[in-house]
């Protein structure tokens, strides 16, 4: 929109650009793209339409008619005020909003005063009152008395249409954004416009909650206190609140996010406001997890073990000790650093310098998950040194002409990839394909948009047996195939390709055969930092390869040490290190809040960590390598320190501080100090310096490293009575971080096994059965739930409630299980291992 510029012409003889049209808005000649909305074009004028119904991000309802603004076309006054948040512009139109004509003013104060008949005016005690569009307009645009003098409506409230969202019905307007974002973006249309007329309210269906992975968002974007969260009502008033921007630590979508908090505790979170990345959404993970920081088994104190238990030290204890027990233990067998996958860039850095310069070694890997070489030859050579600039965006998602997910279920894995494939899949011409065992219902939303005239399939799932997806993208179905040959479309890949043999190699191959771009988003907020900082075992800071002299030289030049000192072997990687340690060729381990159930092989874990001769673990809460740690240094959360993350854009993410004073010390200044006793000198003190030193050294600007070249593994074949095992990871899940959640928990996904009706028959699964999955080191019985897929295939949630996959079977996705019905409650074994855990199919 441009604003016409005064001159002697006459409008008549300035020509409009293609596409615009010429319009008068409160005496103002204006220039605007066709289509545009009457309200977003007075927006950029800095003309305010007061509103209710209206937001950017979803379509227009007209719902609650405040934005009437005065209309005339051809020299003619349309007959009543109309909303502006309806009407596009045309050419030759006059607008009067309420600043220049009375009659709009009038119609808003009316509807104003509508609105505010049955509104219970309980701002004292409303979570919304500060902060309430409909509280400031009321002041701004609405009548000094009122003439309704009736009894008010009342409804009982709150209603707990989720486990974390309460409804307040006298105080909703029908501005219908709640529902609008849940059918329209979140694909969850579980919350609906009930009854007509002045009966007309708010919603949910008998025994159906609000089940969706991004309620919050209705919370945040209600204009009203109408929608309350749980988990905050009552808790404070917004003016008693300090906000501080940040950068949500969950996942790799690098979400901004506002940090609301009083006395030194965060008391909620909402979503920023970032275009680029996850416009003004967040998940309900990002919005509700983030009380684990201030949990009562919080380590506050470094502990050291002695005779047997972990005793209270001082810092200048612990970290004398540590240093003592490191640099034995790297003079005998060596040390292996498992950092983990949720640190920031800074953080990262920190463990990559003092493996290499304190430990002296390579065997550094943050890859807390299943892994393989194959993947690892992916990252060195596909993934380091991608950015926006030189890779794939949030927005080539969205004008994609086709998007294909492998071995990635981007609602559980990535929420806001997934709202952004939702949205690209509604808005434009994308078209979405899965490759997967079955229709999940993350997948389902991408690839059949409900629309008000009914679905409309945008895209199709690519079924395939676990394990075979390179054999299924080699004989991708032809409408696919074309698909991805257009110019910008793209292939997203997860982190489970790494359970497939030959699956990244074949991603590869795909996209050299049809020009596709690809991109690989992990789960954890740390990974893609930790690639570029080099907390891989064959790769240095800046994507250098380990195996290259002159890129060794370089570091060891930036990093003022003598020629030849960086170890120049490549280092093992987890499994390699866990391995060497339960062995005895590793006398130490430094651990960063790794969970040994997270590991393809916990059993295999915990033999490592026993076997260990000195292990160090740094970290916020007991976990399990607490059991077996030497010493045990707390760290900071995120809110109590500055930092950054990479997202899976390669996009720099960064935050400041949100609690100060807590005397809580990031990963990188504890292992500055504890170089400093081991006599080195990391130059990490702060996440300020360890930036800082990390752009002076630069990437790599030498050769690459060549990409995997593997061919497809066999798909899996099972005998009689054995399936294919399925599975990853839930949005909302056992993970620890999200523990003291009892609210967000509510609305996580029901942990059921799913296989085909084939399969079930096949078993002879009947009404009330559960289906045992089994190993030859334990088995999980659950309630089964039937969907279209290939036949001799079950899935499981990794880490839900009772399913722990790699726990208690000791194997991953693609491997063959034995299934059989079953309906007797065996007890479970106590440790997971050997025995039958159980779940009756509820809620985590």
């Amino acid at each position: 929109m441009t604003v016409a510029p005064s001159s002697n012409d006459t409008a008549e003889t300035r020509p409009l650009p293609p596409g615009y049209v010429r319009l008068t808005i409160d005496g103002i000649e204006v220039v605007a793209p066709k289509g545009e909305l009457l309200i977003r074009t007075a927006e950029r004028m800095g003309i305010t339409i007061p509103r209710f119904c209206d937001h950017p991000l979803l379509d227009p309802a007209g719902a609650c008619r405040q934005c009437l603004v005065e209309v005339e076309m051809g020299g003619r006054p349309m007959p009543k005020p109309q909303a502006s948040c309806t009407m596009t512009v045309a050419d030759g139109m006059v607008v009067k909003t309420q600043q220049t004509s009375p009659v709009a003013d009038k119609a808003q104060q009316g509807v104003m005063e509508l609105l505010l008949i049955n509104h219970p005016l309980d701002c004292p005690i409303c979570d919304k009152g500060g902060e309430c569009p409909l509280q400031n307009q009321a002041l701004k645009h609405g009548r000094a008395e009122s003439r309704f003098h009736d009894t008010k409506r009342t409804f009982a409230k709150p209603v707990p249409i989720s486990s974390q969202v309460l409804l307040d019905r006298e105080r909703c307007v029908l501005c219908q954004r709640c529902t609008r974002f849940s059918k329209q973006v979140a694909g969850d249309p579980f919350i609906e416009l009930l009854e007509r007329g002045a009966l007309q309210q708010i919603g949910i269906g008998e025994q159906q909650p609000f089940q969706s992975y991004f309620s919050g968002n209705t919370i945040q974007i209600c204009p009203v206190g109408a929608l309350t969260s749980a988990a905050y009502r009552f808790r404070s008033r917004p003016f008693d609140l300090v906000s501080t921007p940040g950068q949500c630590e969950h996942c790799a979508s690098g979400c901004e996010i506002r940090n609301d908090w009083r006395r030194g505790k965060v008391m909620r979170r909402l979503a920023g406001d970032d275009p680029e990345v996850n416009e003004e959404w967040i998940c309900d993970k990002g919005r509700f997890a983030f009380r684990y920081a201030t949990a009562n088994d919080r380590i506050t104190r470094p502990l050291i073990r002695e005779n047997g238990e972990l005793r209270p030290a001082s810092w200048t204890e612990a970290l004398q000790a540590a240093a003592k027990g490191l640099a034995e233990a790297r003079d005998a067998e060596g040390v292996g650093v498992l950092p983990g996958g949720r640190l920031t860039v800074e953080d990262a850095y920190a463990y990559a310098k003092f493996a290499r310069i304190a430990l002296r070694t390579n065997d550094i890997d943050y890859r807390a998950r299943p892994h393989s070489d194959e993947e690892l030859r992916f990252l060195e050579s596909t993934v380091v040194g991608t950015s926006p600039g030189n890779g794939v965006t949030y927005r080539d998602l969205e004008s994609a002409p086709a998007v294909l997910c492998v071995a990635f279920e981007p609602e559980e894995e990535s929420p806001i990839v997934f709202l952004r494939l939702r949205k690209a899949a509604r808005k434009g011409a994308t078209k979405v394909f899965h490759v997967a065992p079955w229709a999940s219902p993350g997948v389902e939303k991408t690839t059949v948009i409900v629309h008000d005239g009914g679905p409309v399939r945008t895209g199709s799932l690519v079924p395939c047996v676990p394990g075979g997806e390179a054999a299924a993208l080699r004989e991708l179905p032809s409408d696919v195939d074309e698909a991805l040959r257009q110019p910008g479309a793209v292939l997203l890949v997860g982190e489970r390709a790494a359970e497939v043999p030959g699956l990244y190699s074949e991603i590869l191959r795909t996209a050299q055969r049809t020009g596709v771009s690809v991109a690989w988003i992990p789960r954890r907020a740390g990974e893609r930092g930790a690639i570029e900082v080099g907390v891989l075992p064959t790769l240095l800071p800046g994507g250098r390869p380990v195996a290259d002299a002159e890129a060794r030289a370089e570091l060891e030049r930036h990093w003022g040490l003598a020629p030849a000192a960086l170890p120049a072997r490549a280092g093992r990687d987890v499994t390699g290190i866990l391995a060497a340690a339960a062995a005895g060729d590793l006398s130490g381990l430094v651990v960063g809040g790794v969970d040994p159930n997270d590991l393809p092989d916990p059993a295999l874990a915990e033999k490592a960590l026993r076997r260990a001769g000195f292990v160090v673990s740094l970290e916020l809460r007991p976990s399990a390598v607490t059991e077996h740690a030497d010493v045990v240094l707390p760290i900071a959360p995120s809110t109590e320190k500055a930092g950054s993350y990479l997202n899976w854009e390669g996009r720099h993410r960064e935050f400041r501080t949100t609690i100060e004073g807590t005397g809580a010390l990031p990963d990188c200044r504890v292992l500055d100090t504890l170089a400093v006793e081991m006599d080195v000198d990391l130059f990490t003190q702060t996440p300020a310096a360890a930036l800082a030193e990390l752009e002076r050294v630069g990437p790599h600007l030498g050769a690459g490293l060549p990409a995997p070249d593997e061919p497809p593994a066999a798909t899996p074949s099972p005998g009689a009575g054995q399936a294919v095992l399925a599975t990853w990871r839930q949005l909302l899940d056992n993970g620890s971080m999200q523990s003291d959640e009892p609210n967000l928990a509510g609305t996580s996904r029901r942990t059921v096994a799913v296989l085909s009706p084939g399969t079930a028959q096949r078993i002879g699964l009947g009404d009330g059965q559960r289906i045992e999955i089994r190993t030859a080191k334990g088995a999980i019985v659950l309630a089964a739930e039937l969907a279209e897929m290939p036949d001799d295939v079950v899935w499981l949630p990794a880490d839900s409630g009772a399913s722990k996959v790699h726990r208690t079977l000791g194997v991953g996705h693609g491997a063959v299980v034995d299934i059989a019905a079953t309906t007797a409650m065996s007890p479970a074994a106590g440790n997971g291992h050997g025995g039958m855990t159980h779940l009756d199919g509820g809620r985590a």
